[in-house]
């Protein structure tokens, strides 16, 4: 995994914090191994922290919804966390659609949804 982002785990949830913009293939690469570390940790979270991107683009929105599906096929739930109002701005004018993920403000609120969940 490239050092722009971290990934932590805390009791059974994977969070994945992304520290800089990210190519498509960082972007693939950080879906594969978020798919692959849900089997081998039997994670039932995922939060992924995309404070630091300043564009979510088509590309990484179906890489999040991508991530999405395979962890709740999986048997996991994915939270999206820390979007930026512009990039929120953006996302809504180019109608990208981030269905099935679940968004939250911060970690907390990410952590105790994923709580309340199990």
């Amino acid at each position: 995994m490239p050092h722009r982002v971290a990934i932590l785990a805390q009791d059974h949830n994977l969070i994945a914090a992304i520290q800089s913009d990210l190519s498509d293939s960082e972007v693939l690469e950080l879906r594969d191994d978020l798919a692959e570390r849900i089997g081998r940790r039997r994670v039932r979270g995922i939060v992924v922290d995309v404070t630091a991107l300043d564009v979510i683009d088509s590309f990484v929105a179906r890489a999040l919804r991508e991530i999405a599906v395979l962890a709740r096929l999986r048997g996991a739930e994915t939270i999206i966390v820390g979007i930026q109002p512009d990039v929120a701005i953006a996302m809504v004018q180019f109608k990208l659609n981030l269905t099935p993920l679940r968004t939250a403000l911060d970690l907390d609120e990410a952590l105790g949804l994923l709580e309340c969940a199990r």
